[in-house]
């Protein structure tokens, strides 16, 4: 990385932005973008940077469950499984292109043991064999764990060697706009936290050959959400520049713990703890609302227990008495302004009538695994302590003690789409990959498959870099004459922001994205709702572009920054949405849609309520790719593109020798 200094007229100040030149810049700290950084140096690409907005803040530092899961290839016992079979699985939920899910197959096994040999505690039995679970969507017992932190080891040992490559990471550097020119990127601007107080506010300028964007979901465009305070993404820094998004309808929703925020999937939910309701004051008027869903004790815990590997609400699920009934009971309880709690001291409470619980009376499937488990103790808690006394640690960790009453949400907890990536990871804009939770790969997967593919794209990225984009940036002249304008441009918004008395208030912008994406754009998906929802969004983003955000201090122009990106990601979002509902797509994976004259409706005692639309399967053969309009302020583009099918791979060695040798791989970019 070489330092130099770019000097621009600003009004009637000539201002010296400092300038920074470097082959790749990495923009995210999380175990994706840690691992590109590392994959790169290991490659012989030393020029790299990472800036990070607050070092150890992202998803992969904070969440978790009860085991969190990474999905691999299945590679112990006499279970047969390939990369054609992982992909097969990755591929069946739809909305994923079949090359996209084959080299994350083939990339599983290299990946896992990479982790492996940095450190992070995958168990396996004495013969060395990494012993597998199943997880949601998956037909084998591909899933591991490392325990509650499984993302969080990966985060630490990917920093550890990062750390020990000596690549730099500059932390407090906020990522506030993509430098372009000639259709490519060709840096970032970013501002400095501990610099605001200069004449340029923190701006530093950033001249890459490459950008690789590491930023994780839009937690914070919801206000029900379990992704740690602070996850935001970088949807609308990339959507401004014209990068293509796609899948931006699917994500996946969980019941978590809303104060101190964590999934409650797995062993959590398979203790087959107690729920009750409250009124809005947290005692009075005790409810044990599942009652309405089930008429037997056996169906109403097995459901229970079922949310544990059932966790994310599926659409499906929702038929037949199934554990997707648990979320729409507590979502239909928080919706009427009750408060919903989990209770570890207490089986599930019998309704009148109704059997007591009994571990013997529940169906086989939840029966024989807490009897081969040994958890027949009398409590869930007890259940809890012996299968998993981490789990309970986890939370003792952060002063919750789970022997009290534990208040749940179903919270937005996963972002399946994002910007759209080639073979290689790389955006629709040249230079610019997007790797990890930002890249919008999947429809509906399996449970734990993110954490794979976080680390598949980031090999992938790290290698398309190395063979064929490791040239040095552009020159001092030659980068001033292309970004200056840009440059300006983003100095005199911040000047704007620090000056618009009449400005939006910067304590109000974000809450009404959050309450707005959480009203219509959760997993209870009301069209009307929507395209309200949607007219408010552009009407936001209009205004700030109009009046500004009033920020009092320098200090305030990051989370300005970062407000005026989840705004515009949030019309992107809602946009897909709606065009998605108006083409016909009905409910499924993680979300329905509502419809009066639906086919399908949540049974309960009473009767049939939510009638929604049944999935429309054909649309799993097309994935939604959204563009910002050129020339529009917030307006987007949302095209149904075919999903490409699973490649035929029949390749022979001598030839892909020959291949590889000479580089062609690379120029194969389909």
């Amino acid at each position: 990385m070489r330092s130099s200094s770019l000097s621009l007229a600003v009004g009637s100040q000539q201002l010296a932005f400092e300038v920074r030149s470097v082959n790749t810049l990495v923009v995210g700290a999380g175990a994706a973008g840690l691992k590109c950084a590392d994959t790169l140096h290991s490659l012989g690409v030393r020029d790299v940077v990472v800036v990070v907005d607050r070092l150890g803040n992202g998803a992969c530092n904070n969440s978790g469950s009860d085991k969190q899961t990474y999905y691999k290839l299945g590679i112990f016992g006499d279970q047969p499984d390939s990369p054609m079979d992982f992909a097969r699985t990755l591929f069946q939920g739809g909305m994923m292109h079949g090359d996209l899910a084959y080299i994350e197959g083939l990339g599983s096994a290299p990946a896992f043991f990479e982790l492996c040999r940095l450190g992070v505690p995958f168990p396996f039995n004495r013969y060395g064999g990494y012993v597998g679970y199943k997880t949601d969507h998956d037909p084998r017992q591909r899933a591991t764990s490392a325990g509650p932190k499984t993302s969080r080891f990966m985060f630490q040992r990917l920093l550890d060697q990062v750390r020990r490559n000596g690549t730099p990471i500059l932390d407090r550097h906020e990522a506030v706009r993509l430098l372009v020119a000639d259709g490519r990127v060709v840096g970032a601007l970013c501002l400095n936290k501990d610099e605001h107080y200069r004449d340029t506010l923190g701006l530093t300028v950033f001249n890459a050959t490459n950008v690789v964007l590491a930023t994780g979901g839009p937690g914070e465009m919801y206000k029900i959400s379990v992704w740690p305070h602070g996850q935001l993404g970088s949807h609308g820094l990339a959507l401004e520049v014209g990068t293509v998004a796609n899948n931006l309808t699917e994500l996946q929703y969980g019941l978590a713990s809303v104060g101190y925020r964590w999934n409650l999937s797995g062993t959590y939910q398979q203790v087959v703890p107690d729920y009750f309701s409250t009124a809005a004051d947290g005692v009075s008027d005790r409810r044990h609302f599942l009652h309405d869903f089930f008429a037997t004790m056996s169906d109403l815990a097995t459901n229970v227990f079922l949310k544990g590997y059932q966790w994310p609400f599926h659409a499906e699920r929702l038929q037949g008495g199934g554990s997707s009934l648990v979320d729409i009971a507590v979502h239909r309880e928080i919706a009427a302004g009750r408060r919903v709690f989990m209770d570890f001291l207490r089986n599930p409470t019998p309704a009148p009538g109704m059997q007591p619980f009994a571990i013997a009376d529940l169906r086989d499937e939840a029966r024989l695994y807490l009897e081969r488990s040994g958890a027949l103790q009398a409590t869930p808690y007890e259940r809890l302590a012996h299968m998993n006394q981490q789990a309970i640690d986890q939370y003792a960790e952060h002063g919750v003690d789970l022997r009290q009453p534990l208040e749940v949400a179903v919270c937005a907890q996963h972002c399946n789409g994002g910007l759209r990536g080639n073979i290689w990871w790389e955006t629709s804009v040249p230079h610019l990959f997007a790797v990890g939770e930002l890249n919008g790969s999947h429809g509906v997967r399996p449970g734990g498959s993110a954490l794979n593919s976080g680390q598949v794209g980031a090999t992938r990225a790290a290698q398309y870099i190395a063979h064929a984009y490791p040239m040095p940036p552009l020159e001092p002249g030659e980068f001033a004459a292309a970004v200056a304008e840009q440059v300006v441009d983003t100095h005199a918004r911040h000047l704007g922001w620090l000056a618009a008395a009449t400005g939006l208030d910067p304590n109000a912008v974000r809450p009404a994205i959050q309450e707005r994406m959480s009203r219509a754009g959760a997993f209870v998906r009301d069209p009307v709702l929507v395209r309200e929802a949607l007219a408010e969004a552009r009407a936001l983003y209009a205004d700030i572009a109009e009046r500004g955000i009033a920020c009092s201090s320098p200090k305030q122009l990051a989370r300005a920054s970062e407000d005026r990106h989840l705004a515009l990601a949030s019309v992107a979002f809602l946009q897909a949405l709606d065009a998605y509902i108006a083409g016909g797509g009905g409910s499924r994976g993680g979300y329905m849609i509502l419809d009066p004259a639906g086919e399908r409706a949540v049974p309960v005692k009473q009767g049939r309520e939510l009638p929604h639309r049944a999935e429309n399967l054909a649309k799993r053969q097309e994935i939604l790719e959204v563009a910002l309009r050129p020339g529009t302020l917030c307006d987007f583009t949302v095209v149904p593109v075919p999903v490409r099918p699973l490649p035929e791979d029949d390749s022979w060695y001598e030839t892909t020798w020959a291949a590889w040798s000479r580089g062609d791989i690379y120029r194969q970019q389909d």
